[in-house]
């Protein structure tokens, strides 16, 4: 047998035809056809990243009416433009990283690590512009009812975000966590704005700027942990 009779009967097995008894399809099909149900297409992007930043700002807001708005208030008006125009900003794009991480196939400009460094660098910028007071009182105390009021606030966002999307597909359930801790955080950080007076430098750019890569964490292990039915 030589090279010509081997190509001959690959070719004549590639043509020959599976028979696949009709029975056996229509037990597959008989078992598929209880899950087969029809679902609604999920809003446009815009759509949802628009639910998202209205869930965090309404959060963020209830949180500082609640605890008053001495931050805000001790603000000057370009600090606070500067301030919320970054955080809105940075809360867009992470917003939209996240709706985007829960849609397969849908445009990733950035990954979400990356997200979160340069919105991170740019809000420290941002901080480090405007606050200028380095005196260190009360550094871990303060630093930490700050830390855990931030965390506590973005919690209730990405929990209502995970439920807004939860018709979505997170192919990286990991990195879709990670962008929805990261979005959450920056709700716990608008709170800590509106109402934190401490305006010392190291206080800000440390305690309130690690609410979003400690959030993003939380997410990014939650989502690892949680069943993949969850």
């Amino acid at each position: 047998m030589n090279d010509r009779h081997i190509d001959e009967v690959l070719q004549q097995a590639a043509q020959a035809p599976d028979r696949i008894e009709p029975a056996l399809l229509q037990r597959i099909a008989g078992s598929l056809q209880p899950s087969l149900h029809p679902v609604r297409p999920l809003p446009r992007t815009w759509v949802l990243v628009s639910r998202l930043l209205l869930v965090a700002a309404g959060i963020a807001l209830a949180g500082a009416f609640r605890a008053g708005f001495n931050g805000y208030a001790k603000m000057d008006k370009s600090a606070r433009v500067l301030v919320f125009i970054t955080l809105a900003c940075f809360a867009f794009a992470a917003g939209t990283e996240f709706v985007n991480s829960v849609i397969p196939g849908s445009r990733r400009r950035v990954t979400p690590g990356n997200l979160l460094l340069i919105g991170g660098l740019v809000l420290l910028g941002v901080f480090a512009l405007l606050f200028r007071d380095y005196h260190t009182v009360h550094f871990w105390s303060a630093g930490f009812v700050c830390l855990v009021t931030g965390i506590l606030h973005a919690v209730p966002v990405g929990l209502i975000g995970w439920f807004l999307l939860r018709r979505g597909v997170a192919l990286n359930r990991v990195a879709a966590g990670f962008a929805a801790g990261a979005f959450a955080g920056l709700a716990g950080i608008a709170v800590l704005e509106l109402h934190c007076e401490n305006f010392q430098a190291f206080h800000i750019l440390i305690w309130h700027t690690a609410v979003i890569p400690v959030s993003a964490v939380i997410g990014a292990l939650i989502a690892r942990v949680l069943p993949r039915s969850a």
